[in-house]
Formats: C-alpha cells, sequence, structure tokens
C-alpha cells in the first residue's frame, strides 16, 4: 500500500477534550461553510490558526491528536485562501463519506439489500449456539462455533463499531455494549446546501443521537456479527463475550463526514480499544486523486487534504495499539486496476461527474491506507460475491458476506439464506414499514425479505439480512478479537492489549488458504450481471487477489482443535 509521513513531533498527541463540542455542519450554513483544516508537516498550531483568520475563517475545535482545525469560513475562496499559506497543508468542505441512502447513485445500498421472496434453508440449531444461530452459515465458515469453546473473547477486549450507531438496547447487543465507552462524534444534518433531505428531521434535541441509538441499522448489524452475546437469545457473534463500544462517524441516512471519522480513530486510540471495524468509504470521492484533470483545483485540494488527514489519523490509532480493519468495497474491481468513477462527488446529490482513476495517484479511504486490514466478501460456497472488490494490491483475507446469487443451478440461488442474519433496530424496522409499530409483528413483506422477530417472554429482538464487505468485515474483526483475547497482555486502561501487527500477522497466518477458481476468470454472466463484472484471480494458494491469505479462521487463530 502507498504509505504517507505522519503528523511530525510539533502537534500534541492528545485528543483534544473540545471533540464533544457540536457545531452545526456545512448543510445548515448560510453565506458560511465549515471546513476541516490541516496543519502543514512541521508548522505550529498557532501559523495554522493565524492563518485561517487571515482567510476570514474562525477556529470553532480541533483535534489536536492530528493537527486538523475545524472551521467557519466564507464559502467561496476560503479553502484556496487558506492553502496558501506554508502553516496549511491544505482544506476540505465538510463532507460526509460511506454507504447511500435512498434515491443516491452508489452501489453499495443496492447490494447490500438484494433481497428476493426465497428463504433458503435455515437448518439445525447447532449444539451450544443461539437459537438463529443455524442460519449464520458465516459463523460456521470461519469456524467461530468451534474456537468459542477454546475462546469467547475477553469482556476487557475493546472493539469499536466506527459505522452509522449501534442499538445498545436490542438484546443481544446490550450484554456486551458499553454505554461509557461508547461516543457520537455526529451532529445529523436535515437537509444539504441544494435542500435534499439527507437525514431528515432532527429526532433528538440538537440534532444529536444518543449513544445507544442508530437510525439506520448498517452499524448495529456490523456489532451483532462481530459481538452478538452468547445469551441463549437470538444470535451469537464472532466473539461474543468481547465488549463493544459505538464510535459513530456515520449519520442517519449512512453518510460519514471526514472530521468525525478523525475524530472516531483518534478517540480509539486515545480510549484503549483494541479493534475497530470500518465498513465505508471516504466520500465525497469514492477515490481521492492527487490532481485529477476531470476535477477543481478546489476539488483536487479537498481530496489531497481528506487522504492526508484520513493517514494522520490510521497512523495514529495503530500507533496506540488500535487494529484496524476494513471493508475492501462493493464496485466488483480490482483496487490495482480500477475502474472509471462515475459517482464522485456524491454529495450533494447530483454533482457527480465522470473521472478516470489513475491507480497511483488516487486512494480509496479508509481501504487504501496504511496499516489497514483491507477484507474481501464470499458466499456460502466460497465464491467471491459478484459484487466484492477484490486485487493482489490491498487484500488482506477474505470472510463471509454474503452472496445473494451464489448456488446458481441449486434450490438455493437468489435466497436470503445466502445472505448474512444479524441484529436490526426495531426503531428502524418501524420506520422502513418493516415492523408494525402497535403490535410489533414483521410485516408479510418483510417477512418475505427474511426480516425476522425472536422473542423470550416479553423481550424481543428483530433481525434482518443483508450482504456486503460491510458484513464480511466484521467477520474478521470478530476473529481479530479473538485473537487480542487469546494473547493480548498488558494492561492498557483496564484492559488487555496487543501489537496491531501481531493481530494482522496471527490473522493472515492461520486464515485457510483457499486457491484461485479454476479457470481464472471468473465470469457472473450466467447469475444476470454484465461482462464488466467479470473478474481475473490472480497469484497462488498462498496468497491471491480474491482471498488474500485466506479465509479468516476463528478457531486456527486461537488454537481450537477442528
Amino acid at each position: 500500500m502507498r504509505r504517507k509521513r505522519i503528523l511530525g513531533g510539533l502537534l500534541s498527541t492528545a485528543l483534544a477534550l473540545s471533540l464533544t463540542v457540536v457545531v452545526a455542519p456545512a448543510a445548515v450554513a448560510a453565506p458560511t461553510a465549515e471546513y476541516t483544516v490541516l496543519v502543514a508537516d512541521g508548522a505550529t498550531r498557532d501559523a495554522a490558526v493565524a492563518a485561517v483568520t487571515a482567510a476570514g475563517g474562525r477556529v470553532t475545535r480541533e483535534n489536536t491528536a492530528v493537527g486538523l482545525l475545524v472551521v467557519t469560513a466564507p464559502a467561496d475562496g476560503f479553502a484556496t485562501a487558506v492553502s496558501a499559506s506554508p502553516a496549511v497543508l491544505g482544506a476540505a468542505h465538510t463532507r460526509p463519506v460511506g454507504h447511500v441512502p435512498a434515491g443516491r447513485p452508489a452501489p453499495r445500498d443496492q447490494v447490500e439489500k438484494e433481497r428476493g421472496t426465497g428463504q433458503g434453508p435455515k437448518g439445525p440449531r447447532p449444539a451450544g449456539l443461539d437459537p438463529l444461530d443455524g442460519q449464520l452459515w458465516g459463523l460456521k465458515m470461519v469456524r467461530a462455533d468451534v474456537a468459542r469453546a477454546t475462546e469467547p473473547g475477553d469482556r476487557r477486549v475493546l472493539v469499536g463499531i466506527i459505522d452509522t450507531g449501534v442499538d445498545g438496547t436490542h438484546p443481544d447487543i446490550a450484554p456486551n455494549f458499553d454505554r461509557a465507552r461508547s461516543r457520537n462524534f455526529v451532529t445529523d444534518i436535515p437537509t444539504d446546501p441544494l435542500g435534499q433531505v439527507v437525514d431528515g428531521p432532527c429526532e433528538f434535541a440538537s440534532c444529536v443521537d444518543p449513544v445507544d441509538h442508530d437510525d439506520d441499522g448498517h452499524g448495529t448489524h456490523v456489532a451483532g456479527t462481530i459481538g452478538a452475546a452468547a445469551n441463549g437469545f437470538g444470535i451469537s457473534g464472532v466473539a461474543p463475550n468481547v465488549s463493544l463500544v459505538n464510535i459513530r462517524a456515520g449519520q442517519d441516512s449512512g453518510f460519514f463526514f471526514l472530521q468525525p471519522t478523525v475524530d472516531a480513530l483518534t478517540y480509539a486510540g486515545d480510549a484503549g480499544i483494541d479493534v475497530v471495524n470500518m465498513s465505508f468509504f471516504v466520500d465525497p470521492w469514492l477515490f481521492n486523486c492527487r490532481a485529477n484533470p476531470a476535477d477543481s483545483p478546489e476539488q483536487q485540494l479537498e481530496q489531497r487534504t481528506i487522504v492526508a488527514a484520513m493517514t494522520r489519523a490510521l497512523n495514529y490509532a495503530h500507533r496506540k495499539g488500535v487494529t484496524l480493519v476494513s471493508a475492501l468495497g462493493n464496485e466488483h474491481e480490482d483496487l490495482g486496476k480500477p475502474l472509471p468513477d462515475a459517482i464522485s462527488p456524491d454529495y450533494p446529490a447530483g454533482t457527480q461527474h465522470p473521472r478516470t482513476i489513475d491507480n497511483a495517484t488516487c486512494l480509496s479511504m479508509p481501504t487504501e491506507g496504511p496499516h489497514v486490514i483491507g477484507v474481501s466478501s464470499v458466499g456460502p460456497s466460497t465464491t467471491k460475491a459478484d459484487y466484492s472488490n477484490y486485487g493482489l494490491e490491498q487484500i488482506s483475507v477474505a470472510a463471509p458476506g454474503g452472496y445473494f446469487r451464489d448456488g446458481f443451478g441449486t434450490p438455493t440461488f437468489r435466497t436470503n439464506g445466502n445472505l448474512i442474519l444479524s441484529a436490526y433496530p426495531r426503531n428502524v424496522g418501524v420506520a422502513n414499514g418493516d415492523i408494525d409499530p402497535v403490535t410489533g409483528d414483521v410485516t408479510p413483506d418483510a417477512a418475505a425479505l427474511g426480516v425476522q422477530k425472536y422473542c423470550a417472554g416479553t423481550t424481543c429482538g428483530y433481525y434482518q439480512f443483508l450482504q456486503g464487505t460491510s458484513m464480511a468485515s466484521p467477520h474478521a474483526a470478530g476473529v481479530a478479537a479473538l485473537i487480542v483475547s487469546k494473547y493480548g497482555e498488558g494492561e492498557r486502561r483496564g484492559g488487555i492489549t496487543m501489537d496491531p501487527d501481531e493481530v494482522e500477522r496471527i490473522l493472515t497466518r492461520t486464515a485457510a488458504q483457499h486457491a484461485c477458481p479454476n479457470p481464472r476468470l471468473q465470469s457472473y454472466v450466467n447469475v444476470g450481471r454484465p461482462v464488466e463484472f467479470d473478474a481475473l484471480c490472480q497469484g497462488t494458494p498462498r496468497f491471491n487477489g480474491f482471498y488474500g491469505s485466506g479465509i479468516v479462521d476463528a478457531a486456527a487463530a486461537v488454537g481450537a482443535r477442528p
């Protein structure tokens, strides 16, 4: 992977206490806008603040861990003006990053919710597991069921969910949810600068949701796969005894701002988080390019700033002991040979333009950032999912992420059983029309899509099927958490810790090697995809572009016998 230098020693390594201050985002500003301004390597914070003031801006808060200032300034011309100072590396409008709400032109929502009316086999309940675990083929594929007898996870191991939030009240999440350490770095955005709906009306005071709330459902699904409790209720996760920490950086709509994402990463480092899962890409650019000729000078500056800020934040978290796990992406492309980008910038909606992507100068963040474990997605047959990104350049390992069109020619083809079942917030199910708000019953249409309700007495939980590299990454993050639980040592903020490089070494060394298909060119035409989905697998059984070092194996990672 390509690397950038970390911030020089002149910048403080302490996380600014002011990170919890709520500042109105650019979406609601009138003649002004909100910017993130990055202090140049070797420059002082005071010099950068002086440059901001000279350009007509005002610093409202800052993240001193990576030298990032949040600034309110004139909507036009500020980024170019402030970046002329040698004390400033660059500036960017506050922008969201991540998967997209309905109506926006990006593939992740379409991929994750590709579901039909076929249920697929549910299977028997495995001995010693939770009632719905018979549907969790991914749990069995990564041998988390076997690993559990040896290492179910340690409560002192903290797994951060950098996502849209986590429903800490869900019966499968609540037993492992660490509310005290959880943080929400996001302010809801009702509409974008063009008046288009983003998050919609705010549900809570000051447009800031509680730390145990998720209005999208994505983060809760991720959290359930990683660490749903093995409590005899609903489902269980790969690492059912670890602690789950909501480190929210995503909007209700599924967007993420650059600033909250950086804040989440640096907070993870300072709070003693052991593993973070990052199932998103940094918007408004699918690929952040150094100087793409299709982009304006200000857009080019913005992308350089995003790469630099994210690189600093990833380096900071890694240096503080955080193992970084990321989804490889759902654009069905070799990340070493990227396809043209037709969806960027994707905020505000309708502002995108076609871009040719130069692999040498363009990065998809955080996947292509430093120290990141990139995870591709496979289906129940271990076939690379049609949507999953791949390639020798960025992949580390593969994991179960769901593949709706797996099992071609068999009764399981295009059935929900090919997807990943996990926790579903009741409030999101009601808003989506999947759950009756009065009776709490799953609606017939939602039941056909596999939405389920499980009750024990008066306690009920809900579950939904999704697919994507967003669902694969949590399986790998769960195995990483088991590795820290098994081999971590020492004390860090009351918990155990482990060198992230050693975690990655064990994760990749113990993954189940998987050779490329024969023939190496995997075609998806027979399952209804256009020829552009065809993917060439390069490499050896030891390491290749579809599976990396192999499919993560929890039992092998913790030394459990088969």
